[in-house]
Parts: C-alpha cells; sequence; structure tokens
C-alpha cells in the first residue's frame, strides 16, 4: 500500500463546507481527506511521541499531545481551562499571563448544540464554528458572548443544571442523532435560569454579558458514507496499526469499517499514512 506521507500527526483541521471539509496534519504537510473516503487506508504508528509544544521526545502523551515537564508548568494545561470558572487570572496567578491574554481574556460564546443530544458549551468567539465541529454536531446555536473565559464558565454553570455539558462520543459516531429545535430550548432554558443570569449580568455589567438575538441555529453535514452500527475504538498505544475502509469522518474521529479513531487524542505521535 503506497505511503501518502509520514509526520508528527495533530488535530485535523476542518472548513464549514456542506458537508464539512476536513484537513490532516501530518507534521508540516496538510492535505484534504475527504477524498479519501471509501479507500483503504493504513495509519501507523511508528513509535515515537514529541511533545506539541516543545517538540521533545516523550515516552507519554499528556493532555492529548504534551510531555510531562510542559503539562505541568503550562498555563494550557490548567485545570482552569476545563473548568473556566476557576480562572485565577485577575488574581495574579496565571502561569503565564501573556497566554491568558490571548486565550481566556477574549470573547467566548456559549451555545447550545446538538451532538449525542442537547448540550450546553463555550467556545472563543474566533473558534467558532470549529469548536461544533470537533465535538461532531449536527446542529449549534451562540446564545450568549461573554468578554472572558472565566465570564463563559459561570455562564456554563448556570445552564448546566438543567442541560447536559458533555457528548456521548460513541452516539455521536453512531449518526442517529435526532435533530433539536435549539430556539425552543434557548427560549426554555432561559426561562428556567432569568434570575440566576440576571444575577450574573449584575455582577459583571451589561457590557460584559450579552444575549445573542436574532441569531439562526447552525446545521452541520458530515463527509460520512456509513455509521458504525457497533463503535469500537482503535488504540494506538496496545495496536500501533489502523487499517480498513474510511467511511466516513465526523468530529475528529476517523471512521473505518473496522472501528474508529480520535485523531486529536493522538496529537504529537509520529505516524505514517498510506492508501490503495
Amino acid at each position: 500500500m503506497p505511503e501518502i506521507h509520514r509526520g508528527q500527526l495533530h488535530k485535523m483541521r476542518s472548513r464549514l463546507d456542506n458537508p464539512v471539509s476536513y484537513f490532516m496534519v501530518l507534521g508540516e504537510e496538510t492535505f484534504a481527506l475527504n477524498t479519501l473516503i471509501g479507500k483503504k487506508l493504513t495509519l501507523e504508528f511508528l513509535g515515537q511521541i514529541n511533545c506539541v509544544h516543545c517538540g521533545r521526545n516523550t515516552n507519554k502523551s499528556f493532555n492529548q499531545g504534551y510531555c510531562y515537564p510542559c503539562f505541568q508548568k503550562l498555563a494550557q494545561c490548567d485545570s482552569c481551562v476545563i473548568s473556566p470558572e476557576k480562572c485565577h487570572y485577575d488574581a495574579g496567578t496565571c502561569r503565564e499571563p501573556v497566554w491568558g491574554d490571548e486565550f481566556c481574556m477574549q470573547d467566548h460564546i456559549v451555545y447550545l448544540a446538538n451532538s449525542s443530544s442537547l448540550k450546553v458549551g463555550i467556545t472563543r468567539a474566533s473558534q467558532v464554528p470549529t469548536r461544533w465541529i470537533d465535538q461532531g454536531a449536527i446542529q449549534a446555536l451562540p446564545i450568549i458572548r461573554v468578554r472572558s473565559r472565566q465570564q463563559s464558565g459561570f455562564a456554563e454553570i448556570i445552564f448546566k443544571r438543567h442541560v447536559a455539558d458533555r457528548t456521548n462520543w460513541r452516539n455521536m459516531l453512531k449518526g442517529d442523532v435526532e435533530e433539536i429545535n435549539l430556539e425552543d430550548e434557548r427560549d426554555r432554558l432561559m426561562g428556567l435560569c432569568e434570575k440566576e443570569f440576571e444575577d450574573l449580568v449584575h455582577q459583571f455589567g451589561l457590557h460584559a454579558i450579552g444575549v445573542l438575538n436574532g441569531v439562526e441555529p447552525v446545521s452541520i453535514d458530515y463527509p460520512v458514507e456509513k455509521f458504525p452500527e457497533k463503535v469500537s475504538s482503535f488504540n494506538l498505544d496496545k495496536d500501533p496499526r489502523v487499517e480498513g475502509t474510511l467511511t466516513g469522518i465526523k468530529g475528529q474521529y476517523l471512521i473505518f469499517d473496522t472501528g474508529v479513531i480520535n485523531l486529536r487524542k493522538y496529537s504529537g505521535y509520529q505516524v505514517a499514512l498510506a492508501t490503495d
């Protein structure tokens, strides 16, 4: 099977087309993936992992691509990235204030999405619609815009008392997710959370917390010829070779007739890709 390319794996890039256009990143090379759907592919782990931040060799990847020293010291690996309400930038204890300026102290969007079912989520405004695609959402609706990541975390806490904040990745990959009227769900949640939301606005001010009115839901279609009936995932740490016919791409997953693999999980792994 002829080799296409080899190099350090990174998360797939995407573009909101109909269907979504996907691009694999191996080292310095980026190439289209949609044209490979329907072909037999082999993805082989070459036994080397390099940190996505500093490039050093590491025996184990932490937090999707980092070596242990970077995982321990970088602000982007801090627990407040996962739990933004714990942001300590204003306390002056951020590990990397410059990174915090660029990542946390920027406008964020609180949104509703339908990936495996209804969920609430947050993302930087600059990451719309990439974040929705990465989660495999078939529908998404921005509902609130805030001035910082911490504020988005506070808003998310209010809503996730009534709706999930996680995606069931197995259900997302089965392809039988039913559509939801996100505008109705937004109105329902805003009604349920009216008092808590008013308190949040009072705390930070109208200039910082704003409801997004008149925004239309976004529908997202993925390049999938066939969804798996039973979802089983490949693990490059246990079996370095993934082989099968590529039947689709959704979220950060390649879907084969033999199983699925989350490419983002293996960021930093040196791999070779081959096709017939």
